[in-house]
């Protein structure tokens, strides 16, 4: 599989995100990078981000959790931030993504007992890998997120957005995140989330992203996902919902969860103000005291 690595002097001087990368070899022969941070023995919180953006989109709460003595690991998807990016477009699918995260998080590092955070497709991956390897997790907690089957339809903003990844000739990621954002982002935040890709032969998979969310019932990913929320309507271990005020694309997304997911009853789930679809950039500090909180009250 063709794959390019972005040179390392395209992440010199990134803004409050000082973590080394660590880096291991799938068995495709594709690196994956995280960054880690916190007390080795500390319960461990897996933070994964979605399209377009990388690990750094959580600089603002890795602290947080960390000082609270969590172990923090937040992984690059294949086809971001340090990660390898394959150049082809149909290397990258639903399933090949589900696939590369389990053998980082599950084979290579070999984490139990794991909180989940999970935006956009962090959630979209995360969830699947929760139904299929439950035992592997103990708290969940979902933002701005949604795992579709493709049998209700997708909101017009989302709609739009797909449209416009497949079709635009331009694809500028930094400033694609800070549309997304509810407050400014400094020149450079922006160009930290545009480091990845270094020009356009980077960017197959932040292209590809929108257009593998299942949007049909025949959807090659609708049946996965169909029976992971045949699993997740039986998962009893905490589930909260941690979404923006100011979402137009997963707005609503969490009454689905707190309805349909057992673990969901009863805890303090919370809509968070001032949050864009990036709600990490916006109330970042806020969303990590909620995981921060939802360990303390749900000992194991």
């Amino acid at each position: 599989m063709e794959a390019l690595r972005t040179p390392d002097d395209r992440f010199a001087d990134l803004p409050d995100f000082p973590y080394e990368p660590r880096y291991l070899d799938l068995a495709d022969g594709l690196r994956a990078s995280f960054v880690e941070d916190g007390p080795a023995d500390g319960e461990t919180v897996v933070l994964l981000h979605g399209e377009p953006s990388w690990s750094f989109l959580y600089r603002r709460m890795i602290p947080v959790l960390a000082r609270a003595g969590l172990r923090v690991v937040a992984p690059d998807l294949i086809g971001f931030g340090r990660s390898d990016k394959p150049v082809a477009r149909d290397a990258y699918s639903y399933a090949a993504h589900v696939a590369w995260t389990r053998e980082l998080l599950f084979d290579r590092l070999d984490l139990r007992d794991v909180t989940l955070v999970g935006q956009d497709w962090g959630g979209l991956i995360g969830l699947r890998l929760v139904a299929e390897h439950p035992d592997r997790f103990a708290r969940v907690v979902a933002a701005n997120t949604g795992l579709p089957t493709g049998d209700q339809p997708m909101s017009e903003a989302f709609l739009a957005w797909q449209r416009f990844s497949q079709e635009s000739p331009e694809f500028q990621i930094g400033r694609v995140v800070a549309n997304g954002c509810a407050t400014p982002l400094a020149p450079e935040v922006v160009a930290a989330y545009d480091a990845p890709f270094p020009d356009d032969r980077y960017t197959a998979g932040a292209r590809v992203f929108p257009a593998l969310v299942p949007t049909r019932p025949d959807d090659p990913a609708a049946a996965a996902n169909r029976a992971a929320w045949e699993v997740l309507t039986r998962w009893d271990r905490p589930f909260l919902t941690a979404f923006s005020d100011g979402d137009p694309i997963t707005g609503g997304g969490d009454r689905v969860f707190r309805t349909l997911v057992p673990g969901a009853q009863g805890l303090a789930h919370t809509t968070l103000a001032g949050g864009g679809h990036f709600l990490q950039e916006d109330v970042g500090p806020e969303l990590a005291r909620v995981v921060v909180d939802l360990i303390a009250s749900t000992p194991r």
